[in-house]
């Protein structure tokens, strides 16, 4: 009987250290809630922030553990993502901070028109660029990687503009502050407003066209909506981009243990802004405008001699950042030197 009663002991025992220790374990997880704003579908997400999530996860043991919550699930709205992580409703975000008019003003030159060639080398240079002269604007949040786009190009449902002249009039969805006094010195009306709004407006002539990366065409169907395709001489710099963040709370970051940070700055970065560059953006464009050729769509490249006359009309877009990065107490026109240099520097 006593011996029965020992193994008993001993076999309740070694269940509950077992079980113990396995608790321990899972309190030793972190899981991190990642918040962006579109479908979980979307280029971003599958691309992206779902491949960056496994990798953490993998090389921590499963002590780091992402929650995606994909098209704004954890409430708000797309401009107000940035505020979302610095006040810790999310970890970890992605976003276009510059949905935020105003509020980004250096690291904006990078919206500039004419600006990028390549998302890798573009995004390179953003984040190198952020790290040197614009920390300040990202206060309380802790970019993990940051990146460009592969630029936009125009995309119209029934409108086919091929001059400066056919622009006049047009209304056309920008993405941003800067899209938009871009779009407005071609001549044409800027409607700005998030990518998720994009096909109601199309289908409802809200806008007659939409400045878009092919990138973002797939989460909003944007092939299947718009016909026609207007894009600039093979190798020069789109109308525009945007900068992206993926970002973490600062005060999160800080509490992880050593071994987790580890991790986490494994996987951020300047390679890291280049992987997604590359990966999420430059290597997506080849297969996204095919499906656009497959549906009999119509693509217009400008000519050279056209592509200078926009390049010449929007040149007051870079003159009007300059001064207001001067309001604030920045000197612009080096600020966009720089930025220009580190374009230069990293796109290869």
């Amino acid at each position: 009987m006593k011996r029965f009663d020992a193994i008993q002991f001993g076999t309740i025992a070694a269940a509950l250290a077992s079980l113990t220790l396995g608790a321990a374990a899972h309190a030793q997880q972190v899981i991190l809630k990642v918040h962006h704003f579109l479908p979980p579908t979307s280029s971003a997400q599958v691309k992206l922030i779902q491949p960056w999530c496994d990798k953490i996860n993998k090389e921590s043991g499963d002590k780091l553990k992402c929650q995606i919550y994909p098209a704004m699930q954890l409430g708000g709205t797309p401009p107000q993502l940035f505020d979302q992580v610095k006040d810790g409703v999310a970890d970890i975000i992605w976003t276009l901070p510059t949905y935020s008019a105003g509020r980004f003003t250096k690291s904006e030159v990078f919206e500039l028109p004419w600006m990028t060639t390549t998302a890798k080398g573009g995004s390179q240079a953003l984040y190198a660029y952020v790290q040197k002269y614009a920390q300040d604007e990202f206060k309380g949040v802790h970019p993990l990687f940051m990146h460009v786009h592969d630029g936009a190009l125009f995309h119209f449902v029934s409108k086919q503009p091929k001059t400066l002249e056919d622009m006049k009039g047009l209304k056309i969805r920008a993405a941003t502050r800067a899209n938009s006094k871009m779009i407005a010195s071609l001549g044409a009306t800027p409607v700005q407003m998030p990518l998720p709004q994009v096909p109601e407006s199309l289908s409802k002539s809200v806008v007659d066209g939409a400045a878009v990366p092919w990138e973002g065409t797939p989460a909003i169907k944007l092939s299947e909506i718009a016909k026609y395709h207007l894009d600039v001489p093979a190798g020069s710099p789109r109308i525009s981009n945007s900068i992206f963040i993926f970002g973490m709370n600062q005060a999160k970051y800080d509490s992880l243990p050593p071994d987790l940070k580890k991790v986490i700055d494994a996987n951020s970065g300047l390679a890291t802004s280049a992987w997604a560059g590359e990966v999420g953006f430059d290597d997506v464009v080849a297969p996204l405008k095919k499906v656009a050729q497959d549906r009999n769509n119509t693509f217009y490249t400008l000519p050279e001699a056209e592509y200078q006359r926009w390049v010449k009309a929007t040149a007051g877009v870079d003159d009007e950042w300059i001064k207001e990065a001067a309001a604030k107490g920045a000197d612009g026109k080096k600020l966009l030197e720089e930025a220009r240099a580190l374009i230069k520097q990293y796109t290869k």
